[in-house]
């Protein structure tokens, strides 16, 4: 064993190529470590760290003819610096977002996503464990199982780890008791099969001291179980998994660099392909066969799951980004409809009903989410009866695409089974989600082609739709202006229809309140109605409040491009407050009226209306002859 071909750094020294190979062959091993605050994550890291290198030294030094090369003073040194570091870090904030660390002993390399165990982080735990094939779960052996063990464990368990560590951390600060790792393993046990986590490998370990870490523990002969690294080393992951599912690619990309060639780029999420293949483009459902595989190293008789390729396809079928590229006689579903669960990662609460963007894999569409069917308590699992969703909660409910999206269940696919949502407003991200299955009423109902069109209506009336969206507090004035654009209009000899909020709400909207909910579904169903009076070629305005910009944005992306006009109707809450027609403003002062815009609930005004009105300025006749101006196409300036 004193042959220096077997040390590592002389075959650095000899070839440096066969070393690269050498290590580049070896298996790659993704988890993360989670848990409570101060259940020892930065010091165990820094552990696992630590140790890995000196299992690269201790090789090199039995093999070396002085074997005293690193002392124990200095290893103690050394790993209290790195410790040190780490805690830095975390002090600064510099791992409130996932830190990623990488390290490797003699049979394998890792990727350790460390994050922070405050519940306000939980969205970067789920950040870190999306692509972990373990998790490493520490407890504090003097706390044992806390409510953040049991919200990462079950976070961990839905995003689909099946690998499991209980790392009882801190034994060292109660004596190495046998007794109390075994209350610990199972209190946890108890709660881990009640979430479905059938199996677990449990590790009473000390961070600090080392114990159970790379070496077996001399203060607990207690325990015959492996080390965390042994384990680490030799925990079996599946990656044979995807390869043996049907093919799916998501197009990133399509690349056109000249008229002879079109390839479409994307990272293959399941099975292999070669030349010659089937495959079926989706959501179209056109089919074709793959002409060539093609990489910067040049065409591919295979490609297999976990590569990026270039396809080219023996036929000119319609395909962009965002679609799906899959085996011709085994394709995923499509659909609009689903249930999913969900975890809620923003400090705003969900708002049923609201447009969200939905990212799946290289596809964005708009969504609603549906009030919760339940949220899910992390001690009991029991299923709670709510109306949304706050900060770290995790629930179960129906979303709503505008459009049918390629998927498969999460069970079976993380790349078409996992999205995130994200505000149209801010584009921060305020969920992460598992499709679990498409509703059957999304198969059952069809589109059913009408022969006379929105344009033959429109013909017929000798006008282009249009939808007048008024919007401002209330007493503004909205009611009145579009009262009188109407009455101008229909001078004219235009066909339209006037929907006022107060109208609207003694009939289809009666079932509704004020509450932010409430009032997001008030635009929606007022949206959706419009939208049908403009497809019978009706120029149709509408006089509501419509608070926030995401709702009239929504609606504003269900009309054809250049026919929704919002107009502000831009008058201070004082002037409102002083004018005070119906006084419902004395009454929200007083108290007697909840959720009033204005004074206890937010009005967000419009960034760019088509059409501004200042009614401090500007006399509701003199706003109305200028808005049918410009509706009809004479240009006026923005008043």
């Amino acid at each position: 064993m004193n042959d220096s071909s077997y040390r590592p750094d002389a075959l650095i020294a000899s070839d440096i190529s066969a070393y690269l190979a050498q290590h580049q062959n070896k298996s790659l091993l993704r988890f993360i470590t989670c848990g409570s605050v101060d259940d020892g994550k930065s010091t165990l890291i820094g552990r696992l760290l630590y140790d890995s290198k000196q299992i690269f030294e201790d090789q090199l030094a039995a093999l070396e003819s002085d074997s005293a090369r690193v002392g124990t003073q200095g290893a103690n040194i050394d790993f209290a610096l790195l410790v040190d570091g780490l805690a830095a870090e975390r002090e600064q904030g510099i791992t409130i977002d996932v830190a990623y660390r990488f390290f490797a002993t003699e049979k394998r390399k890792f990727i350790v996503a460390d994050t922070p165990g405050h519940e306000q982080y939980t969205r970067n735990m789920v950040t870190g464990a999306s692509t972990a094939d373990l998790a490493v779960i520490l407890i504090d052996a003097r706390k044992g199982v806390l409510t953040q063990t049991r919200r990462h464990s079950y976070l961990a368990y839905l995003i689909g780890i099946r690998h499991i560590v209980l790392a009882v951390n801190k034994m060292d600060l109660v004596g190495y008791d046998q007794s109390r790792f075994e209350q610990i393993v199972e209190d946890y046990r108890e709660f881990a099969n009640g979430i479905g986590i059938e199996t677990f490998t449990a590790i009473p370990i000390s961070g600090l001291a080392g114990d159970n870490i790379a070496t077996p523990s001399t203060h607990m002969d207690w325990y015959a179980g492996p080390t965390l690294i042994d384990h680490l080393e030799t925990v079996e992951v599946d990656t044979d998994a995807a390869k043996a599912r049907p093919f799916r690619m998501a197009v990133q990309w399509v690349n056109r660099p000249n008229l002879d060639f079109r390839g479409f780029a994307g990272l293959i999420a399941g099975g292999t392909v070669k030349p010659g293949d089937p495959v079926r483009i989706l959501p179209s459902g056109k089919t074709t066969t793959v002409a060539r595989i093609v990489t910067l190293d040049g065409d591919l008789d295979e490609a297999v799951a976990g590569q990026s390729v270039t396809l080219t396809l023996a036929d000119e079928v319609d395909c962009s980004r965002g679609d799906v590229i899959a085996a011709a006689d085994s394709p995923p579903q499509v659909a609009d409809q689903f249930q999913a669960t969900i975890v809620w990662m923003d400090e705003e609460e969900l708002l049923p009903g609201r447009a969200y963007w939905l990212k799946l894999g290289t596809r964005t569409v708009s969504a609603t989410v549906q009030q919760p069917r339940h949220a899910i308590c992390v001690n009991t699992m029991a299923e709670l009866s709510v109306k949304t969703l706050g900060l770290n909660d995790i629930g179960v409910a129906e979303v709503y695409t505008d459009r049918g999206i390629v998927f498969e269940p999460y069970a079976e696919s993380h790349d078409l089974g996992g999205f995130i949502l994200i505000d149209k407003i801010s584009n921060a991200t305020v969920a992460a989600g598992m499709l679990n299955f498409s509703l059957r009423r999304a198969q059952n109902v069809h589109w059913q082609a009408a022969e006379i069109n929105r344009e033959a209506h429109a013909r017929q009336k000798s006008q282009s739709p249009r939808l007048l969206w008024f919007t401002g507090f209330s007493g503004s004035g909205k009611s009145t202006i579009a009262n009188l654009v109407e009455k101008r209009l229909h001078a004219l000899g235009k066909h339209s229809f006037l929907l006022d909020g107060d109208n609207v709400r003694h009939g289809l909207n009666k079932d509704l309140g004020f509450t932010d909910a409430d009032r997001i579904e008030n635009i929606r169903r007022v949206g959706e109605v419009a939208r049908l009076m403009t497809d019978a070629g009706l120029i149709v305005l509408t006089a509501f409040i419509s608070p926030f910009r995401a709702e009239r944005e929504m609606v504003r992306q269900m009309m054809p491009e250049g026919e929704f006009f919002e107009i502000f109707i831009d008058t201070p809450l004082e002037e409102a407050e002083r004018r005070d027609v119906k006084g419902l403003y004395k009454k929200a002062r007083a108290g007697e009226i909840a959720n009033f815009t204005g004074i206890t609930s937010p009005y967000e005004a419009p960034l760019n209306p088509e059409i501004r009105i200042d009614t401090t300025r500007t006399s509701p006749e003199a706003a109305a002859e200028l808005i049918v101006e410009q509706i009809m196409g004479v240009w006026s300036p923005v008043l």
